[in-house]
């Protein structure tokens, strides 16, 4: 018996085609990045490194939730709840933790104008959290089209063709974060602006309220 059927690769293929689109077309999956790069001073590998591991729980949580869904036969309906929900609660993570960012980003500022420097306990802990603080926002988030679109049809097939075309999708929209990440961060880097450097918190936290503002009211 043929394992990898025509039906199969073509969902696989449509799969990587909606993980690009999906990921382009979000800034969600690559702003949050850029901007904590440039505000927390990241090199080029915590930045994909982070990216990586948030890009991962980003795809793994609707991964396990379509495949316990196609396992057990649950309605797609039903799936599609429990991701709008996810989908919610990750865009108001993204305006809440944007908003707070943005009003420690003017203390930083005030607090840079008047004293010249912010006490290095404060940036240290500031930049173990928001690794994780953007983790757990991802882990939440959604992949909105994986489970109607691709892992049901798979389903229809067995469970090996669930299994590809989830990883399909899953790759690919990892390494479009990547290099959306990546491009973003080479080219920013060479951008110099010193008058915004004492604005780079408020700067990053606003980018972070938008894109989060966008999600949930424009539909991005």
């Amino acid at each position: 018996m043929e394992i990898l059927t025509n039906e199969i690769l073509t969902l696989a293929g449509t799969a990587v085609s909606i993980g690009f689109i999906h990921t382009i077309l979000g800034p969600d999956h690559y702003v949050p990045f850029v901007a904590m790069a440039k505000a927390r001073e990241w090199n080029l590998a915590k930045t994909a490194l982070v990216t990586s591991v948030c890009g991962l729980g980003h795809v793994l949580g609707s991964i396990v939730l379509g495949l316990i869904g196609a396992y057990l036969g649950i309605l797609v309906l039903k799936i599609e709840w429990i991701e709008s929900w996810r989908g919610d609660l990750a865009a108001w993570l993204l305006i809440t933790f944007g908003f707070f960012y943005l009003l420690w980003g003017v203390h930083h500022a005030l607090n840079k104008w008047t004293h010249g420097h912010l006490s290095h306990h404060a940036k240290s802990k500031t930049d173990q959290l928001t690794p994780w603080v953007l983790f757990v926002i991802f882990l939440l988030g959604p992949c909105e089209p994986l489970i109607p679109l691709l892992m049901y049809p798979a389903a229809k097939f067995n469970m090996f063709a669930v299994f590809i075309v989830a990883l399909a999708f899953g790759v690919t929209t990892i390494l479009t974060m990547l290099a959306s990440v990546i491009i973003s961060y080479l080219g920013l880097r060479e951008l110099k602006l010193p008058f915004l450097e004492r604005f780079t918190h408020v700067i990053a936290g606003l980018s972070i309220l938008l894109c989060g503002g966008a999600i949930k009211f424009l539909g991005l």
